[in-house]
């Protein structure tokens, strides 16, 4: 079968090397890629917001199956649009996907449905957030209602840090339209875990745990970012806690939505927080996480494409999901200024240290193609990612390999998945 697959960075690198030990598979295209998949796949230039170009790249291809990667595409509803023009698509509706595209929709959703999550208030008009803010325990967080590339959260110690953030998402715009709408949130404390899944409207499907590191400095200093590297699986996702989310939060989350009449059909990416008094949902995202998935996909040992149309087909009970009894840990190398301002355009090379080795992993996310020589083109460039017996073996070598591979403003952390050596 055909396949074409919607974006261009670390996430679809991810999915695409997952896809092309399908058996089923014959050919799969990219809109737009990267000179990491270009390797892989056959690629299209074209902005992933752009359905017009899109739909005229897949007329042309005719793709037995689409899949859209990022998160703007999907809230946009660019599945709907494929959908109906006769195409095979993985990715929810315009309507699930809301429940990454609307934060608001979200917590009001956990609040009617008794989902656990942190105390919440709305607000659409600054001055009412301001009031607000003057009998509001400290710290608590703002989140830019919409999205926002993983940036559009403000942890606040107090009512000055909370005014200025106020003002800078809901008057100057910082994070444009998402910051229409405001939520203030009640701080959470404890470790913050990832859960993916396989949804098929009913049945969901768990993928193995991950964590994330956001924060662009060592000691999670300095500013949010997309994600400066990941492990998995989580130390920290007990039985005990895998038990209750299984009970409150996971299928809850399917039921409500159909419930809502916004069947859900994708996956569910789970963004939880493990506080004193139990797990808390701290987000939904309606697609993979990137850089999660760089570490989650790795260790799948199903058959990618069958889960995926499992999943479209309403069969997803039929499935048994297994992943490797491994782990795996990535560290995103990213250019210096990264999340600001930064310089491409910046050859690249070691690349070919990854070949031919089945426990190493160099995945694209910032990269292009000048005068046949790869090079940088964006803030996270690569992900490099292990496999190892355990996570500190995985996270030893993912380090290693960081050292293989080198451009100028080369910038990573030094810390991922620090937290695990004595837990492993």
């Amino acid at each position: 079968m055909k396949i074409l697959v919607i974006g261009g960075g670390g996430r679809e690198h991810a999915i695409i090397a997952a896809l092309v030990k399908s058996p089923k598979v014959e050919k799969i295209y990219c809109a737009p890629g990267n000179a990491g998949i270009a390797g892989i796949a056959e690629c299209y230039p074209a902005d992933v917001m752009d359905f017009a170009k899109i739909m005229e790249i897949a007329q042309a291809l005719s793709p037995d199956l689409i899949i859209v990667g990022p998160d703007d595409p999907l809230v946009g509803g660019l599945s709907d649009i494929l959908a109906g023009a006769g195409f095979r698509v993985f990715g929810p509706t315009k309507a699930a996907a809301l429940l990454e595209g609307s934060k608001s929709f979200a917590k009001d959703l956990m609040k009617k449905y008794g989902i656990p999550t942190a105390a919440y208030e709305t607000f659409d008009v600054a001055e009412k957030a301001y009031e607000y803010l003057t009998s509001a325990e400290f710290p608590l967080v703002l989140k830019a209602d919409g999205l926002a590339l993983g940036k559009g959260v403000l942890i606040c110690e107090n009512i000055t840090e909370a005014t200025a953030g106020v003002k800078a998402i809901m008057e100057e715009k910082q994070f444009g339209t998402a910051g229409d709408r405001l939520v203030i949130e009640e701080f959470m404390t404890g470790r913050e875990v990832s859960v993916l899944s396989f949804v098929d409207g009913k049945t969901i499907k768990l993928m193995t745990s991950a964590q994330d590191h956001k924060r662009a400095g060592d000691g999670d200093s300095g500013l949010n970012t997309g994600g400066m590297g990941t492990f998995s699986p989580s130390p920290f996702y007990t039985d005990e806690v895998d038990e209750f989310c299984r009970k409150y939060i996971y299928q809850a989350t399917v039921d409500a939505m159909q419930e809502e009449g916004r069947e859900f059909k994708g996956i569910i990416f789970f963004g939880l927080m493990l506080t004193a008094k139990g797990p808390r949902v701290l987000e939904y995202n309606a697609r993979f996480g990137d850089p999660e998935t760089q570490v989650v996909l790795p260790r799948l040992e199903n058959d990618l494409v069958t889960v995926m149309e499992a999943c479209i087909d309403g069969r997803l009970s039929e499935i048994d999901l297994k992943f490797s009894d491994n782990a795996a840990v990535c560290v995103v190398l990213a250019s210096q200024g990264y999340p600001l301002q930064y310089e491409k355009g910046l050859p690249i090379s070691g690349l070919e240290n990854f070949n031919e080795k089945d426990d190493y992993f160099c995945f694209h996310a910032g990269t292009g193609s000048l005068n046949d020589t790869i090079v940088t083109n964006g803030g996270r460039v690569l992900g490099v990612t292990a496999l190892g017996e355990n996570l500190n073996e995985a996270r030893k070598k993912a380090y290693q390999a960081t050292e293989w591979v080198h451009f100028a403003n080369k910038y990573k952390r030094n810390d991922i998945g620090k937290a695990i050596e004595n837990e492993c």
